[in-house]
């Protein structure tokens, strides 16, 4: 239970203000933010209850930490903060398809990874940055003490390097809001529901849920399969993906953008370090719902401070959060040299940002990568372009290792 309550903990801070700047960057209010970030708390709960219970493995869920980048990247889009729910609806019917319909799942596996990856990192790459600005603004004071407790704990607990450096922006900006004589109203300190009625919008749905889901998947669930593969837990496919679809439908509404499979997390669960038998580390699952049911009213708190906080700070620690991600993803894009330039362009249009038709620069990302990667694809050599010398010579030995 204590790594369980671990796993919650090192999930909720050391992303939470991911998923904030996502959902804002769509169009949320603080309100709506808050309220999606609770929503994700809730479901991911109650998710991963309903698996542990019924299959007593220690499935963990999370929230798509790579999708909230990619909201963050994408900005608005037509139709605004209801649009952008109306996709997140979208995107959990995609990923209950994908556990009832097999070939579904066989298209998207079927992505190039270092296509899927090199989008995920230029999505990655604008948030990635976001600490180095704001040393150049005057949050500087505030800012620079963050990324020093970052690097220190980085070095001596990397576990907790983005915990602490959250722990350390919320000291400076309280600090910062007492000089500047700010505060927060205790109204803003309640918890609640923001319920919002789906658009649907082509738009929004090409440029936000299809991306969205690609990425969830791909830098999501499938490694979250495999992590537990790696433990020696074998994820009940269907049953996974149709309570996490279902959640992020749910959530939807409340503003809440995806919940699935834990990749990172699940480690802190599932390994032997939780228990030394393997059929009782369900339970680690059971008490990291449990504490996300605790952390879920914070989310108001979180965001009015955050709201009142000297600007650059929540995006220095979203920044420093997606770090670890963003190697990831550019190591898996660039590892294959003859994939190489595909992977490059893919970055260049997703970190561009640009938008054409209302949809974003990750779906033409992955297009202009698709496109790329089949044009410079080796071609077989063809039997007919070596002569009818050396085809025949090339039949009948053919011919001659059949009849040995």
């Amino acid at each position: 239970m204590g790594a369980g309550i671990i796993a919650a903990l090192v999930g909720f801070t050391s992303s939470f203000a991911v998923v904030l700047a996502g959902l804002t960057a769509v169009g949320a209010t603080p309100a709506q933010a808050a309220s999606g970030l609770l929503a994700v708390c809730v479901t991911q709960a109650l998710g991963m209850w309903v698996l542990s219970l019924r299959y007593r493995l220690p499935i963990t869920l999370a929230w798509s930490t790579p999708g909230a980048a990619l909201l963050a990247g994408t900005g608005a889009v037509a139709g605004g903060w209801s649009a952008a729910v109306g996709a997140f609806v979208a995107t959990g019917l995609l990923i209950v398809l994908t556990g009832c319909w097999t070939r579904l799942g066989r298209l998207i596996t079927a992505i190039p990874v270092e296509v899927a990856q090199a989008m995920l990192a230029g999505v990655l790459l604008p948030l990635c940055l976001a600490p180095l600005r704001a040393l150049t603004t005057p949050s500087a004071a505030v800012v620079a003490p963050v990324l020093v407790v970052w690097l220190i704990l980085q070095r001596c607990a990397n576990r907790w390097a983005v915990p602490g450096a959250f722990v350390t922006a919320v000291v400076a900006a309280a600090i910062a809001m007492v000089a500047g004589h700010r505060g927060v109203r205790a109204a803003e300190l309640v918890p609640k529901l923001e319920w919002t009625v789906p658009h649907w919008s082509w738009q929004a749905i090409i440029g936000i849920a299809v991306p969205l889901y690609v990425v969830t998947m791909a830098a999501q669930n499938l490694p979250g399969v495999a992590v537990m593969k790696s433990f020696g837990y074998r994820v009940p496919w269907r049953a996974s993906m149709t309570i996490t679809g279902l959640g992020t439908i749910a959530g939807a509404p409340a503003g809440g953008h995806a919940i699935n499979l834990a990749a990172i997390s699940a480690a802190l669960a599932a390994a032997p370090s939780a228990h030394p038998d393997p059929r009782r580390r369900w339970w680690s699952t059971m008490a990291a719902g449990g504490c996300y049911l605790v952390l879920a009213p914070v989310s108001a708190a979180l965001v009015a401070i955050t709201a009142v906080a000297p600007a650059g700070v929540l995006e220095t620690v979203a920044g420093l959060a997606l770090l670890g991600t963003f190697a990831a993803a550019l190591s898996a894009a660039l590892g294959a040299a003859e994939h190489r330039i595909a992977a490059t362009v893919t970055f260049l249009v997703s970190a561009s940002g640009i938008a054409v038709l209302g949809i974003g620069a990750a779906f033409w990302a992955v297009i202009a990568g698709l496109v790329v990667r089949w044009v410079l694809a080796p071609r077989p050599p063809a039997t007919a372009e070596a002569g009818p010398e050396v085809a025949r010579d090339q039949v009948r030995e053919s011919a001659r290792e059949n009849s040995d």
